[in-house]
């Protein structure tokens, strides 16, 4: 897939219209690590406009709170947890959508995929209690094309209500169930700890939909875009079909450094930020300004992934303390916690795909853009199995 991204070159840069691009390893990591900074994107204008009586949610919060607050729910994502507690349900909602397209023989792989992400992701928030249809109102939430909510027109009004109206359904058949039950019983997940924290119907609704989609819609694109890759590469198949878990597991981690969902994350200075201890020059970001960091840019860094980074490597030696998948899941106090429920959940579904006999993809995927974010959507691609191999 090919992303407009920022010329190589210099590892920053600041653009005609004010707004600092990051396009290397070492300096994207200083500005998502650095506690100086606050968030510049994914949706907040909309979250600026809510009351200050409202929590925000943990992807808009910064400081101590926020630290805090990741402390204490980082254990629902641990390795050992979500190998424990979800591996089970990962292989069961596999099993019945794989038991589907045994059946009807052809499906959309986003259709899949997207069943299995919004499954697991709901066992690990604790949407366990929702009415039925919560695919179809999560379809409306996260619709292919967005528009912009607004009151100075009559697509602005209608994008308002769409947006109020989709709010609406999913509190009320997903979020205010399973808020009712874990008022008369705690279960170990995250809305039993909000609650505990003291949150409000309305702020649980507000986190739920952010994980919704850290934990759904990414998830679905990135299955989408590894087994689109799969397919198109025999070599790569026979490799990940023969590798164990591990061996399997740093083929996603290749393709995902190479494919990043979110392509771009953007903070917002407090404070002068230095960058200086990263390249040969002096260099100090002014408070107040926009930095954009490209994720699909700093994973092509040869510092952090070695020679050649534009080439599907699995398994390459990267620089110290550069994980493998490189910043596809961000860095620092924002740091996307899913990385072993995403990999594994994603692992699971692909190795049971690729063993079904006669498995082939009839049509690829659409592709096209979120440009505020960089971020791709993968649509349309139809997966079937051969007749001739019933």
């Amino acid at each position: 897939m090919e992303r407009d991204t920022a010329p190589a070159g210099c590892p920053v840069s600041r653009g005609s219209d004010g707004v600092w691009r990051v396009h290397g390893y070492d300096e994207a990591r200083a500005v998502l690590r650095s506690t100086t900074t606050r968030q510049a994107g994914l949706g907040i204008q909309m979250v600026e406009k809510l009351p200050s009586s409202i929590r925000r949610p943990v992807l808009y919060r910064d400081g101590p709170e926020h630290r805090e607050h990741r402390r204490q729910t980082a254990r629902f994502f641990t390795p050992r947890r979500v190998d424990e507690h979800y591996r089970d349900v990962m292989l069961r909602v596999t099993e019945a959508q794989l038991d589907h397209l045994r059946t009807t023989r052809r499906a959309a792989l986003s259709d899949l995929s997207f069943n299995l992400a919004i499954e697991v992701a709901c066992a690990v928030i604790g949407l366990t209690d929702s009415r039925p249809g919560i695919k179809e109102r999560l379809d409306r939430f996260f619709p292919e094309k967005f528009g912009t909510p607004g009151f100075t027109s009559l697509h602005g009004v209608y994008w308002m209500m769409r947006q109020n109206a989709n709010w609406l359904r999913i509190y009320l058949g997903d979020v205010r169930p399973a808020v009712r039950a874990r008022r008369r019983g705690r279960r170990d997940d995250l809305i039993s700890h909000l609650l505990d924290e003291g949150c409000s119907a309305e702020e649980i609704l507000g986190e739920c939909i952010t994980f919704a989609a850290a934990g759904m819609v990414t998830t679905r694109e990135f299955i989408s875009a590894a087994a689109w890759h799969l397919f198109s590469d025999a070599e790569l198949l026979a490799h990940y079909r023969q590798s164990d878990e591990d061996g399997r597991r740093a083929v996603l981690s290749e393709i995902l450094r190479l494919e990043p969902v979110i392509g771009r994350l953007s903070r917002r200075t407090t404070e002068p930020l230095d960058l200086s201890g990263t390249g040969d020059e002096s260099l100090t970001v002014p408070a107040g300004e926009r930095v954009d960091v490209l994720i699909d840019r700093t994973n092509l860094d040869e510092r952090a992934a070695g020679p050649r980074p534009e080439h599907l490597r699995p398994g390459r030696p990267m620089s110290d303390g550069t994980g493998s998948p490189g910043l596809s899941f961000g860095d620092g106090p924002h740091k996307c916690p899913g990385l072993h429920v995403a990999l594994l959940e994603t692992d699971i579904f692909l190795s049971a795909l690729f063993a079904v006999p006669g498995l082939r993809m009839a049509t690829p995927p659409d592709v096209s853009f979120i440009d505020d974010i960089a971020s791709y959507e993968l649509r349309r691609c139809v997966v079937e199995i051969d007749s001739a191999a019933a």
